[in-house]
């Protein structure tokens, strides 16, 4: 479950930029926007250390700090289940939702 802050600032998942001569360009996705998105949903991280964790996203907060459940760790070739997992966000590289 994530975790409201009060003194959070949300920016909008369709803020636009402009560029001098050029019009409008696409819109801009939020990071935080895509993780609430994959809540309940499995997802795949990519770790500094090169290890790869799938599982289900069921928590994250403001600093990308997430909760897996039935997360399997996969390095070189080896896979293993670690079951529940609380991951620092400073250690993730990638995330894909799947």
């Amino acid at each position: 479950m994530r975790i409201p802050t009060a003194s959070r600032k949300v920016l909008s998942g369709t803020t636009r930029y402009r560029g001098i001569g050029r019009g409008e360009r696409p819109s801009m996705v939020m990071p935080l926007n895509v993780l609430e998105k994959s809540i309940n949903k499995r997802v795949q991280l990519l770790l500094k250390d090169n290890r790869i964790l799938e599982g289900k996203l069921v928590g994250y907060d403001d600093y990308m700090n997430m909760v897996l459940e039935d997360t399997e760790e996969t390095k070189e070739d080896n896979v293993r289940r670690v079951g529940t997992v609380v991951l620092r966000g400073n250690n993730v590289v990638t995330i894909v939702p799947k």
